[in-house]
Parts: C-alpha cells; sequence; structure tokens
C-alpha cells in the first residue's frame, strides 16, 4: 500500500511540476517567471519527491525497536528537496545558449540535493540501534538521483503537449521511487539495548500537519494553474482588444463610383428660392394699358416638333391678336364717321368673335 501511494504522490508532483514549467516558459514578466519557477520547485522538490519519501519512510519499520523523527531535521530535508529542485530548474530554464550543457550542469546539482535530502531524512530517524549503509548501493541511488533530475529537467525545458507532460510525470515517479527504495535497501540496522527513552514525534504524530501541508498544496497548485490565463487565454484577450480598437475607430467615407476609371463627380444641391422682390411704386401705379405681361421666351428645342399644347397655345395668340385689331379698326372708323358706329362686319377665317361682339349683336 505504501509504494502504490507514493507513486501516486511522485507522479502528481512532477506533473504539477511540469505544467508550471511550461508556464514559465510562456510567462511574459520576469516576476511571472519567478513566480513559476518557485511553484514548479514546490510541486517537483516537495510533493513529487520530499512527500513521496516521508510516505514511503511510514512503511519502514525495525523488528524490537520503536522509531521516532526529528522535527528539524525532518523539515530541514524537506526545504533540501525543494531548493535543490529550484536551483536545477533555474540553471536550466533560465537562458537558451547551451542549452544541454545547463540540463547537465543543473541536473548534477539537483540530484545531489535529492540524494542529500533522503539521507537527511534517513538522519532524522531515531531508533534502539545503529544504522550502517552499503557504499555500493548509496553511489547507485545518487547515481539514479542525479539521472532523474536531469531528466526531470530535460522535461520541464522541452514538453508541452498535456499527453508528453503525463507520460513524463509517470516517468519521473519510477526514477523518484527507484532512487527511494535504491537508498532503502543500502541501509541496516543493528539493535542495541535501550539506554533512554527515545526522543522525537511518531510517524503518527508526523501524518496529519503533513498531510494537510501536501493537500492545500497540492489545491494551492492546481488553483494557481486554473486562475492563470494561458497563452492560448492571453492570445484571445489581444484578439478581442485588437477588435474593440478596431470598432471604435469611425468607418471611412463610401468611396465615390466610378465610371470608366473616372470619380463621378456628385450633384451639386439645389440652391434655396430666393424670395420676390416687391414690385415698385411706379409699376404697381401704371395704368393696364402700360403694363404689358413679360412672358419667358418660348424654348424650342432645336430638332424636336411643337407638341400639342404648344401649337393650340399660338392659335389661340393669333386670334386675340386678330379680335383685338379688328376692335381696333372698329373704333377707328367710328371716330371718323362721327361718332356713328360702323357697320358690323361678319367675321372671316382670319378672324374670331369676341365676348364683345356678342353682347352688342
Amino acid at each position: 500500500m505504501t509504494p502504490t501511494v507514493s507513486y501516486v504522490l511522485s507522479v502528481l508532483g512532477s506533473l504539477l511540476g511540469l505544467t508550471c514549467a511550461v508556464r514559465f516558459r510562456t510567462a511574459n514578466s520576469r516576476g511571472a517567471r519567478n513566480f513559476w519557477l518557485i511553484l514548479a520547485a514546490v510541486a517537483i522538490g516537495g510533493t513529487g519527491i520530499w512527500t513521496m519519501h516521508f510516505v514511503a519512510m511510514l512503511g519502514f519499520d525495525v523488528v524490537g525497536s520503536p522509531i521516532r523523527y526529528d522535527v528539524g531535521l525532518t523539515a530541514a530535508s524537506a526545504l533540501l528537496a525543494v531548493v535543490a529542485v529550484g536551483i536545477g530548474l533555474a540553471i536550466a530554464l533560465n537562458g537558451t545558449a547551451a542549452q544541454q550543457l545547463r540540463i547537465i550542469g543543473g541536473g548534477v546539482l539537483a540530484g545531489l540535493g535529492v540524494a542529500g535530502m533522503h539521507y537527511t531524512g534517513m538522519a532524522a530517524m531515531r531508533l534502539d540501534g545503529t544504522i550502517d549503509y552499503s557504499a555500493t548501493r548509496v553511489g547507485m541511488s545518487v547515481g539514479i538521483a542525479v539521472v532523474a533530475a536531469a531528466v526531470a529537467l530535460w522535461l520541464a525545458v522541452t514538453v508541452r503537449k498535456p499527453l508528453a507532460i503525463l507520460a513524463a510525470a509517470l516517468i519521473m515517479g519510477v526514477a523518484v521511487n527507484g532512487m527511494h527504495f535504491t537508498g532503502m535497501s543500502a541501509m541496516s540496522v543493528r539493535l542495541e539495548q535501550p539506554v533512554t527513552a527515545l526522543n522525537g514525534a511518531t510517524a503518527s504524530q508526523l501524518l496529519l500537519p503533513i498531510g494537510l501541508a501536501v493537500v492545500f498544496g497540492v489545491l494551492g497548485l492546481v488553483y494557481a494553474l486554473m486562475a492563470a490565463p494561458t497563452e492560448e487565454d492571453r492570445a484571445g484577450l489581444a484578439y478581442l482588444a485588437a477588435r474593440q480598437e478596431v470598432d471604435d475607430v469611425p468607418a471611412p467615407a463610401p468611396a465615390r463610383p466610378t465610371f470608366g476609371g473616372v470619380p463621378q463627380q456628385r450633384s451639386a444641391p439645389a440652391p434655396a428660392p430666393q424670395p420676390q422682390r416687391p414690385m415698385p411704386p411706379a409699376a404697381r401705379q401704371a395704368p393696364p394699358q402700360q403694363r404689358q405681361p413679360q412672358r419667358p421666351p418660348q424654348q424650342q428645342q432645336v430638332g424636336s416638333a411643337p407638341s400639342l399644347g404648344e401649337r393650340l397655345g399660338s392659335l389661340q395668340r393669333e386670334q386675340a391678336q386678330a379680335a383685338a385689331q379688328a376692335r381696333a379698326d372698329g373704333d377707328e372708323e367710328t371716330r371718323r364717321l362721327g361718332g356713328q358706329p360702323a357697320p358690323r362686319r361678319m367675321p372671316n377665317p382670319d378672324s374670331s368673335w369676341t365676348f364683345r361682339d356678342r353682347a352688342e349683336k
């Protein structure tokens, strides 16, 4: 049961840490990169390595002797794991020059730190006996820690897709557990008679605070990953901002239509009607005979036949002129004969009847 739980915790911590490393690479400010670097170190070094180590230690017991833990050394081992992984991530992730050398250098430092964390946690155990270590297996565990750390840094630099991150976390879980159980197999215990009571906390006493710290740490990491905008989110916000700027710009005036490559000129608006000037007093007092209506000249279109209305108007004007001439001739004849009316003449085709002729008849 204990190895299964420790493996699940190492995979979970590696998964969260690699995701934070991806966010580190896409961050657009120094503060954001430092934030994601710290979260990645806490996730990989704290949850993926140290928590897994402590849970696996709970399954270790020695027949014939109780086990106690030094709280100070236990806390120091957790801090060492986080700091070592953070330094390795900072070396591997910051910069692009000599990428492979930086991964190897960061992997060596992080691996040595993880190995130091493991043996610091082992030194925090208190029991009735003496603990010895096999140098060969200790060296193997240190080598596994360095290789696992280098692989973790390489994955933190290269992977981006969710499936690739998951596969990398599964591989890292195997490497971390392999390092831990190799180091545990290097230890041997020689029991001795108890001289004094063992000092320190039991595993059950440490389980509750460490378990709460792990739960709240994982929830905090998940919340930070979900609340922080991703690269796709920032691209979407930039697109919306660009669309908003385009909508705020007034639309240009519609282009004038062109015919044959020449822009069509718009017709000028019709002028406002001018007020009519009042007629001068002399014109208003003139007798009707002197006021001749001024008719606008008839504009005859060249090359077109007169319309029916124009022909009727011309005929009526001719008839009116003939009638006026006939009356003028009659008045002149009357004055010449001494006031006697001249005999009426019958109308001819060149004249027309008027209202006066009809009344006198």
